[in-house]
């Protein structure tokens, strides 16, 4: 391998591993592939609890931390990011979600073609390796392993129950382009293990010779000379290293990493950067701009007579057992993803289609990487899918070390703070169906005491936290949109030989979690490239 190559890519996350598969598939493109982060040579990035261990742990975590949040009373929040091959999906919920047909067609509508969702359907199903047999939705044979979970709750069951009283009908399969319903997710695993982007698309190829990765490095600027990218420098133990391309340079370092690397590269607003002493290569107001997250709102029920998580956890003896299931069966606790019950429903009748998804967990806990509650709970998180709130990720200074401004804005708009209001009144709705019943549930956070929309906003400003989906912070939109930072072929304007693809360049978030929509991105980035879109 040289200094040269046909294609550099920058960050092994969700996207950047299904980009290195692709692009060296053919044993004529040379390939680079850059990441800050390290292996996933660490246990709990393979056991699906270890995400108890890893967010919110700067082995695993880059810590990033919100400015404090008007929406949230002024709370700083932690913003975990995977920092290992594989990026978030090393540490995530392992949830297999695609989100709603009209999520992709509303792309279209805006004149982005090619990104209907008969157009990324099959996307989808190229990288799908699902447990079911084939039919029209799912197929075998592809990198990205999908089944179902290995142990069920009681506690869970009792909800899907009480949802389905509350006018919420059950549902098998929350990957049919419409996912109104109440049901067991589906989850990234094989076997009772994680199955990451980088078990799925980087580690298997990397014995390929025209594929070369590094990890531990800062890629600190992306080189371009008259108007077109060239290649990227990088520093690793504080040497600093240069690669070129022939070809193009693909940034895949996410909706946090990609508009602060195009900011150090010249690539943004000309007056924000100008104020930061760094030279416009490209005026692009957009970098940086249009972010968007699902805000969940985390209530909690006390209940009694039906096994949780948190007296498992807590019991000395029964951690062994736990130990010794997993490593014999795969099963048991150990295998669970942190949120196994899903439902999809509308805030109010007049959505129409649904904008509120549940995370249910038999479990509970002040904010992830802390520890659980020592009493017998669930969890009934309820985020808004499209929100109408935007934010923002900008560089506070020139280097890889200075403090990312990131600022989501939750909660900014009467949109979304009527939708918080309904997410939490539907979600007691649910509790008070008699499915429930017998485990007594006792809501301990919000508490009985919020009742009028007041209350319950406070409570949403005081419960509401990061769901991990940041998006849109570096936009598709069509040329001459001002705010617009590449095309519907993610090339970014006014630079050739530059595209960005992850999930940065949604305009709108899907509805639903983003880590397989980002994954699709790739490899619809993957196949524009090797054809010379």
């Amino acid at each position: 391998m040289t200094d040269r190559f046909d294609y550099i890519v920058v960050g092994t996350g969700s996207a950047g591993c299904v980009l290195a598969n692709r692009l060296s598939a053919d044993p004529a493109n040379r390939v680079l592939v850059l990441e800050a982060g390290g292996q996933d040579n660490w246990i709990w990035f393979h056991i699906p609890v270890g995400y108890l261990f890893s967010i919110g742990n700067p082995r695993s975590d880059w810590m990033f931390e919100t400015q404090p949040i008007p929406g949230l009373d002024g709370r700083q929040l932690s913003y975990p990011r995977g920092k290992v091959i594989g990026g978030s999906s090393a540490i995530n919920a392992m949830i297999y979600m695609r989100g709603q047909a009209e999520d992709y067609d509303a792309w279209q509508s805006m004149g982005l073609s090619g990104w209907a969702w008969d157009d990324v359907l099959p996307l989808f199903m190229a990288q799908e390796d699902h447990i079911d047999p084939p039919n029209p939705l799912h197929r075998r044979g592809g990198e990205w392993r999908v089944e179902h979970p290995r142990m069920r709750w009681k506690v869970l069951d009792a909800f899907a129950e009480a949802a389905a009283q509350a006018g919420i009908a059950p549902v098998d399969d929350f990957n049919s382009g419409n996912n109104a319903g109440v049901g067991y997710f589906q989850v990234n695993q094989k076997s009772g293990v994680r199955w990451s982007a980088a078990r799925g698309f980087l580690k298997p190829v990397l014995h390929r010779k025209n594929l070369k990765l590094v990890t531990g490095v800062h890629v600190t600027e992306v080189l371009i000379e008259d108007g077109r990218a060239v290649g990227v420098t990088w520093t690793r133990d504080g040497e600093r290293f240069e690669a070129r391309t022939d070809g193009e340079v693909i940034l895949s370092a996410g909706a946090v990493g990609t508009p602060q690397l195009l900011e150090r590269s010249g690539l943004g607003d000309g007056a924000r950067l100008q104020s930061l002493g760094i030279e416009t290569r490209a005026h692009l107001p957009g970098v940086g701009e249009n972010l968007q997250d699902h805000l969940q709102i985390r209530p909690y029920y006390k209940v009694s007579g039906v096994p949780t998580m948190n007296e498992l956890y807590a019991s000395h003896w029964r951690r062994p057992l736990m130990a010794l299931e997993y490593a014999l069966l795969r099963r048991g606790p150990m295998s669970m993803a942190p949120s196994q019950m899903g439902a999809f429903a509308k805030s109010s009748p007049d959505q129409a289609r649904p904008n509120l998804q549940f995370h249910v967990q038999p479990l509970s806990l002040d904010r992830f990487g802390e520890a659980l509650h020592p009493f017998p709970a669930m969890t009934i998180s309820v985020c808004n899918l499209r929100p109408t709130s935007r934010g923002s990720i900008h560089i506070s200074g020139r280097t890889p070390d200075d403090r990312l401004q990131i600022q989501p804005n939750y909660l900014s708009t009467p949109e979304d703070e009527a939708v918080a209001i309904q997410a939490l009144r539907l979600a007691r709705r649910i509790v008070a169906q008699s499915a429930l019943t017998p485990y007594a549930p006792q809501e301990h956070r919000p508490g009985p005491e919020a009742q009028t929309d007041k209350d319950l906003l406070a409570a949403a400003r005081a419960l509401g936290t990061t769901i991990f989906h940041p998006v849109g912070t570096a936009r598709m939109g069509l040329p001459g949109d001002p705010d617009a930072v590449v095309d519907d072929q993610l090339r970014v304007f006014g630079v050739k030989g530059l595209r960005i693809a992850d999930a940065s360049v949604m305009p709108t978030i899907t509805s639903g979690n983003t880590n397989s929509p980002t994954m699709m991105i790739a490899e619809k980035a993957a196949r524009m490239i090797l054809s010379g879109s």
